[in-house]
């Protein structure tokens, strides 16, 4: 493999293989012993019967997860022709309930249960005169990562929608040399618009087509703020970290004005669908929205006119504007996106948390900023990936998230996340210099 080879590897998908790297340390580092739950647990318990068993019983908590087992289980068994009794509910019920089966002279052969209830049946059967020699059985243990579990890596995925979402306008400002203070102000000014005018459209009454514009009215007022940021940023030349800084400060007390510094809570149980509800095969539909921006965003930079504008103004600014490109429009395009995007994410965590708040998405800027950073985008402007991004989103999600796993306390999650964002910037400033491909050439040679 030759030298430009390995480097347009490095450089065009180094951090994603650095992602995977931290996907398989916390796999390691979260090794647990793991018993299946569900509908999961009932097809290995009903596997490991015998087909001429006796009556069997099922003996299970209330829980949503022992209904779920309790109800595969009868229909395995039914189909198999072994009778099964289910009992559930607290200890003294499930004791009431053997104790039934004991005064109908029905004594089961062993009784399945779940990992989460084995102790507390195996409790009540030994009590239960008559049922101390019947074995208790549960689903067997294995070892698995509790990082890889589904659930948890969909919890990664729908808590970082809002982040990545952002993110994604976040990018194109810093392409352009720019960047943007205001997007976390912005999130919690959207929840509180859209909470608002639900609230004013008829509350926990609000149709669905009110609900619709609301979120919509939410997203045109921070459009409207980020506008305004690149108004003041192309037409008096601002910098772009005071004019943001501003309205920063202006969109979070616009927030606590409107909400008159008090959550709002009357939104319709329907509402957190965007936020919490889920869309075919389990896959979050916030996940789904985050997917297609990041999909509208991608072909927008890489295959329109626009986007090659983006790059150039970022690039050499004055050299595009004497190739005939608008700068000031582009700049203004590029703030007032994201400042939808950010709306976008507003009305997502308004779905999500069901209300909003002045006090919501607090350093969500900083995090935001770190993940296009972390994910390829240039500080200086001109180079940066929408789809690094991403990556750059799911690296600081995986890296909380592992760390939550392993009890890391969150003052040095802190510390940590730190010294990623300076370790992603140093690298920048190295590439730039040249510094690592004079050392990916002595590492090849």
């Amino acid at each position: 493999m030759s030298k430009e080879t390995v480097s347009r590897l490095l450089s065009n998908y180094g951090m994603f293989f650095i992602l995977l790297l931290l996907c398989a340390f916390f796999s390691f580092a979260t090794l647990t012993e793991s018993y299946p739950e569900g509908a999961a647990a009932a097809e290995v318990v009903a596997a490991r019967l015998d087909p001429a068993s006796e009556l069997v019983a099922a003996a299970v908590s209330a829980s949503s997860s022992d209904t779920a087992f309790a109800a595969r289980l009868t229909m395995l068994l039914e189909a198999r022709g072994i009778p099964l009794a289910v009992v559930s509910g607290n200890p003294r019920e499930i004791r009431a309930g053997l104790e039934n089966l004991l005064e109908q002279q029905t004594v089961p052969v062993q009784i399945l249960t779940t990992s989460d209830a084995y102790a507390t049946v195996s409790r009540v059967k030994d009590n239960v005169p008559g049922l101390e020699a019947v074995p208790v059985s549960q689903p067997p243990s294995h070892t698995w990562p509790t990082f890889l579990k589904t659930d948890n890596l969909l919890n990664v995925a729908n808590q970082i929608t809002v982040m990545a979402i952002v993110a994604a306008g976040m990018t194109m400002v810093i392409i352009t040399g720019g960047i943007d203070l205001s997007v976390g102000s912005l999130i919690a000014l959207s929840t509180v618009v859209t909470a608002w005018l639900i609230r004013r459209s008829g509350g926990v009454d609000a149709t669905t087509a009110a609900l619709i514009a609301c979120s919509l009215g939410g997203i045109a007022a921070c459009a409207c703020f980020g506008s305004f940021s690149g108004f003041m940023i192309t037409r008096f030349e601002l910098p772009p970290f005071i004019a943001t800084l501003a309205i920063m400060l202006v969109a979070r007390g616009f927030a606590y004005i409107i909400s008159e510094g008090r959550p709002i809570y009357e939104i319709p149980a329907r509402f957190t669908w965007l936020g919490r509800g889920t869309i075919g095969f389990g896959i979050p539909a916030a996940v789904v929205l985050m997917g297609a921006i990041y999909a509208i965003a991608g072909l927008l930079m890489s295959g329109t006119r626009l986007g090659r504008h983006i790059y150039a103004v970022g690039g050499n600014p004055e050299s595009a504007r004497l190739s005939g490109i608008p700068n000031r429009r582009v700049l203004l395009f590029v703030y007032t996106l994201t400042g939808a995007l950010a709306g976008l994410g507003g009305v997502v965590m308004a779905s999500q948390l069901r209300g909003g708040a002045g006090t919501y998405a607090p350093m969500y800027e900083l995090y935001i900023i770190a993940a296009v950073v972390v994910g390829g985008t240039s500080l200086s402007g001109g180079q940066g990936r929408i789809a690094g991004t991403l990556i750059g989103a799911f690296i600081i999600a995986v890296i909380q998230n592992g760390m939550n796993l392993t009890n890391v306390e969150s003052y040095t999650q802190n510390v940590v996340l730190g010294f990623v964002i300076l370790g992603a910037v140093l690298l920048d400033r190295l590439k730039q210099k040249g510094f690592g491909m004079r050392w990916l050439r002595r590492a090849v040679d």
